[in-house]
């Protein structure tokens, strides 16, 4: 009698304990500042200073069929968030990580000291001229992950875009007061896909359903546009600084110049294999600063990185990607973060291979996209730093060419502290802008004049002259 007593107690303690959770819950998900409770991060280890901001990470659920969940990172602006926009960054690989490229070394407020287990305060953050959200997509790119076995196998462009539409109206009900405030999206590399495809998405949805999510343009960096273009534009700029020989220039334009960035062909990756021969041991996204000191095969990925990066402060530190690969790696990190270890990735990457690896459709262009974007009005402009040679500047501007757009202004220099930070030039409906000295992350070697670009790139105005540095 004993034994039933107490195993009667243990399924009461049980349905106790279960009708509390799903009484929890239902409180929770008819109060969205509740949520927002559970995600903020209160302090996160490493962090030994204070911040006037307040920050979330956490999970949306994108698919409840299949249980993907993108895996969030979201940061306040430094100072009177209520009247900033918000901005969305992506990375692109595809398959790497927004936390550990745009959040970890370039925009985001917190960067990883060279002992992977510290973190110092970026004095040039986007959080300074805006409200930013890191997200980590596709599923199975970062912390984000899926219920079903192998789904991270079955991710392309198109269902990105779906995911990350639902994934922003999802994200928009759990902080409803950011909801109807300007919105941005930006991005680099690979996201040159991803972010006109969403806000192709966004746009066709805002249509359909009236105004949802306010958006009010996007910005690409050293972005994968237009294969063809991007192709002849790179082997151009390989050969024109004398990284290449005329031979293999030839070869590349023969066998590379209508294939695919993400799958090539076994012709090309055998030129692309006599090219990296003849270019020795550089990092690719930024020819004129010191590699990280590894084997690795500078073509295998030509839109993300495995071991080739680096993070300014002080003196360029080229490994920056392996002291956050420690830091997230931790367990008292991963808890700080509100990450789900049961669902995520046994190790934290900054690139999944696998991901990149079955990665089902990418298109060779999307300028279609752009043509059916720029007359919608939306703010869009394109950026690139001119040490890149993955998708360098003479690709960018082969593809901005085939758009034919009229000049509104025509190519100038701009300043940043009485020093020419770039250049820029203005068409009916897109600002292009190059940062001068900068590699395939922009904000990464040039943090500061990032900064200046995004500011720009905000309030609507030209990139300053030389007399206009002053007021910004």
């Amino acid at each position: 009698m004993a034994t039933l007593n107490r195993v009667l107690n243990i399924f009461l303690f049980i349905f106790i304990a279960n009708l509390h959770s799903i009484s929890c819950t239902a409180i929770f998900s008819s109060d969205p500042y509740a949520e927002q409770k559970l995600d903020r991060v209160s302090k996160l280890p490493g962090q030994n200073f204070n911040v006037s901001f307040a920050h979330y990470a956490g999970y949306v659920t994108v698919s409840k069929e299949s249980g993907r969940a993108l895996f969030y990172w979201f940061f306040e602006a430094d100072e009177d968030p209520s009247s900033k926009p918000i901005v969305l960054w992506l990375n692109g690989g595809p398959g790497c990580s927004s936390i550990a490229y745009g959040l970890a070394e370039e925009i985001g407020p917190f960067h990883v000291e060279k002992d992977g287990k510290t973190l110092y305060l970026n004095p040039n953050s986007w959080n300074k001229a805006a409200n930013i959200l890191f997200l980590d997509s596709p599923v199975g790119v970062g912390f984000s992950y899926s219920n079903v076995t192998n789904d991270q196998l079955n991710n392309g462009d198109k269902r990105t875009a779906a995911d990350n539409l639902e994934f922003l109206l999802q994200w928009f009900k759990l902080f409803p007061q950011y909801k109807g405030r300007d919105f941005y999206i930006t991005g680099e590399s690979y996201a040159g896909h991803y972010v006109p495809q969403l806000s192709q998405a966004i746009v066709r949805h805002n249509h359909k359903n009236g105004e949802v999510i306010n958006l009010k343009g996007f910005m690409v960096g050293n972005a994968l546009i237009d294969d063809f273009h991007d192709h002849l534009g790179l082997f151009q700029f390989m050969w024109s600084v004398g990284m290449i020989s005329d031979e293999t220039f030839k070869q590349l334009n023969i066998f590379c110049d209508f294939q695919s960035f993400v799958h090539t062909s076994e012709q090309c990756d055998k030129v692309l294999d006599i090219a990296d021969e003849e270019i020795g041991d550089i990092d690719m996204y930024s020819i004129f600063t010191p590699p990280c000191t590894a084997n690795f095969n500078r073509f295998s990925w030509l839109l993300k990185r495995k071991k080739k990066v680096g993070l300014v402060k002080g003196a360029y530190d080229p490994c920056t990607e392996q002291h956050s690969t420690i830091y997230f790696n931790l367990p008292e990190v991963q808890n700080a973060l509100h990450v789900r270890s049961q669902n995520s990735p046994f190790k934290w990457e900054t690139c999944s291979d696998e991901v990149n690896e079955n990665w089902k459709d990418a298109p060779a262009s999307v300028l279609d996209i752009y043509r059916e974007l720029i007359p919608a009005g939306l703010r869009i402009w394109i950026f690139s730093g001119d040490t890149d040679a993955v998708i360098p500047v003479t690709s960018t501007r082969y593809s901005i060419d085939a758009l034919k757009l009229p000049t509104t202004s025509p190519w100038r220099a701009w300043y940043d502290d009485g020093q020419v930070g770039g250049w820029t030039q203005e068409y009916q409906g897109l600002t292009f802008v190059t940062v001068r000295g900068a590699g395939h992350e922009v904000p990464l070697h040039k943090p500061k004049q990032a900064l200046t670009l995004i500011k720009s790139y905000i309030s609507g105005k030209s990139m300053p002259k030389l007399k206009q540095v002053s007021d910004m």
